[in-house]
């Protein structure tokens, strides 16, 4: 965790690496049931991909619910790869519509980086539901071959490689019908969401719609 994503949870009580199951009334407050502890809030703030959001409000806010069950998501396995030299590619950006690596960026060529040649990859969508449930390891080893093989680069041994799969990735169709809303909140419950998927597909519409959501949940304090 950063310094500032530290400060700012200094004065909250933060519980990571806990999954919420399910979210029922329980009085004035709503009661929330997760893998662990079940503790109790005034307002809940969902703010999870649009098949979990489905799933976790099926009961508690069925027209939330409904939105997000109408969302799609395609699976995105990302690779971060390092190596001791530079690689022979001219740009520091990379994108295909019709490969197996849609996109990839030389993170150590971004403002404030240091060290040595390190590339953020990402497997297109039907190349990631190939392998979808193949091992980490294995996919590393695919995906790596698949960059340097559409970047016309030589075979290079990576120092660091390591693959995460990213299952709801990419929202096939926003909840708002494309109209980028942000997100909703229910002032009389105390209940909202907010997504990429409610916005646009993409970290900055994730960005903008958890604004908006703060933003309404604040204008009904």
């Amino acid at each position: 965790m950063n310094a500032p994503v530290r400060a700012m949870a200094e004065a909250l009580d933060v519980r990571w690496s806990v999954r919420a199951e399910r979210i029922t009334r329980a009085d004035a407050l709503w009661r929330v049931e997760t893998d662990g502890p079940v503790f109790t809030a005034a307002r809940v703030l969902v703010a999870v991909p649009a098949e979990q959001a489905a799933v976790l409000l099926a009961d508690a806010a069925p027209a939330f619910a409904r939105l997000a069950g109408a969302v799609q998501s395609a699976p995105c396995w990302a690779l971060m790869a390092a190596f001791a030299e530079p690689l022979p590619i001219t740009l520091d950006c990379f994108r295909s519509e019709t490969g197996p690596i849609s996109w990839a960026a030389r993170n150590s060529a971004k403002p404030g980086r240091a060290g040595g040649e390190a590339w953020v990859i990402h497997a297109s969508p039907a190349r990631s539901r190939q392998l979808i449930d193949r091992p980490a390891a294995e996919v590393a080893a695919i995906l790596l071959a698949d960059f340097l093989s559409a970047t016309g680069s030589a075979p290079a041994p990576p120092i660091h490689c390591d693959a995460h799969r990213w299952l709801y990735a990419l929202p096939q169709a926003p909840g708002s019908g494309g109209s980028g809303e942000g997100a909703r909140f229910d002032a009389a419950l105390g209940l909202g969401i907010a997504g990429d998927w409610l916005h646009s597909p993409r970290i900055e519409g994730a960005w903008l719609s958890g604004r908006a959501l703060a933003q309404m949940a604040l204008a009904a304090s």
